[in-house]
């Protein structure tokens, strides 16, 4: 049995897979190696793993995580996986390949992430070969959840957020006094995936021209500071994956056709495809 898992900083998802190619899929919460430990992830897969979950017959484990950038950030993952899958040969990777491969399978091309953060590459069909770095949600994560959560967030504290969005925002997340907001980014766990999950007001308030223009802002910073980097990105289509691409998706064509790149796939989870790499790979 093998278990594939493609793991964002706000929800991991995961396949489990038998010899016969059966798919049981099911989640838990995310694990970046940035802003928890293994011992943290022990807790939560503790917590959330499927009761019906045979791990005494897991032989293989394939983890593609946020926040992989290092053999020591993949480390912290796989300890935990290995505490409680003993049995299994765990292999713990970048969820940016986890896209490459689930975009374009054995192709190459380019591939992005819009999600909670934002990570981009070119990939051969094997390997990504070129990177330019998203610096994560202080510097950088451009066109990301967290990227616009933090937009709202610091257009609410200023008072800026346009009439009659600034008591619906104040209400749909009950928000309490300057203080305690920033206390909650500055001193408490997860700051990334606090700051994303306000992205979601923007969707539910399209209609409203502010959502929308942060929205285009944020595209267009996330191709001026990222996707014109790339040498020729002109000759690939622009795939991507992520709740955020793929909610704005119409926004986002709209960017990447102005700056003469065709859009190819975009879709909001990558799992699917993932598990599809991995079974042609048997």
């Amino acid at each position: 049995m093998i278990l594939i898992a493609d793991g964002g900083s706000t929800k991991c998802s995961w396949c489990q897979l038998d010899g016969n190619n059966n798919r049981v899929y099911f989640n838990t919460e995310g694990y970046n190696p940035d802003f928890v430990d293994t011992a943290a992830i022990v807790v939560s897969l503790s917590q959330h793993l499927p009761d019906t979950l045979p791990r005494d017959e897991v032989r293989e484990i394939h983890f593609y995580g946020a926040g992989v950038s290092s053999p020591q950030k993949a480390e912290v993952i796989a300890a935990a996986l290995r505490q409680l899958f003993p049995q299994a040969t765990v292999t713990v990777t970048e969820d940016l390949l986890a896209a490459a491969r689930a975009l374009l399978g054995r192709k190459p091309g380019f591939a992005a992430i819009l999600g909670t953060g934002t990570n981009s590459c070119l990939y051969d069909g094997k390997k990504i070969t070129y990177n330019v770095d998203s610096l994560g949600y202080f510097l950088g994560d451009e066109g990301s959840g967290s990227y616009f959560g933090k937009r709202l967030l610091r257009d609410y504290l200023r008072g800026l957020l346009p009439e009659g969005l600034e008591e619906a925002f104040r209400e749909t997340y009950s928000l309490g006094s300057r203080n305690s907001i920033l206390d909650r980014i500055y001193n408490q766990p997860l700051p990334n995936r606090y700051l994303a999950h306000f992205a979601k007001f923007a969707y539910d308030h399209n209609n409203v021209s502010y959502c929308r223009e942060i929205v285009l802002e944020g595209f267009e910073t996330f191709f001026q500071n990222l996707v014109l980097h790339y040498p020729n990105y002109q000759d690939y289509t622009f795939n991507c994956i992520g709740s955020v691409g793929y909610n704005f998706r119409d926004v986002l064509t709209q960017v990447a056709r102005t700056h003469g790149m065709e859009v190819g796939k975009i879709i909001r989870s990558p799992i699917d495809d993932l598990v599809t790499y991995h079974e042609e790979g048997r």
